[in-house]
C-alpha cells in the first residue's frame, strides 16, 4: 500500500470544504438561473451544470480557511444558499418581464386565449414565443461565460460568509421588481399603443355608424396588427432585454 501523507490529506481535505462551500451558492444561482434553471431541464442535468460551473468558479478565487465546526458551518451554508438566491432571483426576474410583457401584449391585442396552456407556466402565447426567443439568444450570446464570470465577481461584492442583511436585502429586491415591471411594460408599449389607437378608432366608428357592428370589422384588424407587430418588434425587444440582461451581469446591485 502507499502512504499518503498527513499534509496532503489535510491539504485535499481543506480543498474539498472549499469546492463545497463554493457549490452552494453555485447550485443555489443555476436552479434559477435563465436557460439552465428552467423547469423542463431534469434535477440530474442542473446538478451536474451546477458542479461543472463549480469546477470553473473555485480556482479562480481566494477563499479563506474554512473550520469545519458546527456553528460556522451552519453560518456559511446559510449564507451562500441565501446570496446564490437571491443572485438567481435577480436573473431569474428578466424572464419573468419576458412572460409579463408577453402577457399585457396578448391582453392589449385580445390574443390573450390563443394556446394559453402551450408552455409549462400558463402563460399566453405570445409570452411563450417571446421566452423561448430570449432564452435561445440568451445562450446564444454566450450567457454560460457571463454566469461563470458573474459568479467569480460575486465574491468580490459578497465575500464568503457575509451575511446579507434583511433592509439591505428587502431594499434590493423592491428595487429588482419593480425594475421587472418597468421593463416588461416598456418591451410591450407598441401593443399598448396599438390598441389604444385600435379603441379610439372604434369608438369614432361607432359613434360616426351606430348599425355597423364595430367588433366583427375590428376583430381581425387588432388580431393582424397584433401578430404584425410581433413579427416586426420581437428583434427590438430581445435586443432591449438582452442589453438590460448582460447590463444586470455587470452591475447586480444597481450601483451608478
Amino acid at each position: 500500500m502507499i502512504a499518503i501523507p498527513p499534509e496532503l490529506l489535510a491539504h485535499l481535505g481543506e480543498g474539498l470544504w472549499q469546492m463545497f462551500a463554493v457549490f452552494l451558492r453555485v447550485s443555489a444561482l443555476v436552479s434559477l438561473l435563465p436557460t439552465f434553471g428552467e423547469r423542463s431541464i431534469p434535477v440530474r442535468v442542473k446538478l451536474g451544470i451546477a458542479a461543472a460551473f463549480t469546477i470553473i468558479v473555485a480556482p479562480a478565487l481566494q477563499t479563506p480557511e474554512i473550520t469545519p465546526a458546527f456553528r460556522s458551518m451552519i453560518t456559511l451554508i446559510g449564507s451562500e444558499i441565501l446570496t446564490g438566491l437571491a443572485l438567481g432571483t435577480g436573473l431569474r426576474l428578466f424572464v419573468l418581464a419576458l412572460q409579463t410583457a408577453g402577457s399585457i401584449a396578448a391582453q392589449a391585442t385580445s390574443l390573450s386565449q390563443i394556446l394559453g396552456g402551450a408552455a409549462v407556466e400558463p402563460v399566453p402565447a405570445m409570452g411563450y414565443l417571446l421566452t423561448i426567443a430570449g432564452l435561445a439568444l440568451a445562450a446564444l450570446l454566450g450567457i454560460h461565460i457571463r454566469a461563470a464570470q458573474f459568479l467569480i465577481h460575486s465574491y468580490t461584492l459578497f465575500p464568503m460568509g457575509t451575511v446579507l442583511l434583511a433592509p439591505d436585502l428587502s431594499g434590493w429586491g423592491v428595487m429588482q421588481v419593480s425594475r421587472s415591471f418597468g421593463l416588461a411594460f416598456a418591451l410591450a408599449t407598441p401593443f399598448v399603443i396599438a390598441s389604444l389607437i385600435y379603441n379610439l378608432a372604434l369608438g369614432v366608428i361607432n359613434r360616426a355608424m351606430p348599425q355597423l357592428m364595430v367588433a366583427f370589422v375590428g376583430a381581425p384588424a387588432i388580431t393582424f396588427a397584433g401578430l404584425f407587430l410581433l413579427f416586426a418588434g420581437t428583434p427590438l425587444i430581445l435586443s432591449v432585454w438582452s442589453d438590460a440582461l448582460f447590463d444586470f451581469f455587470g452591475n447586480p446591485i444597481g450601483v451608478p
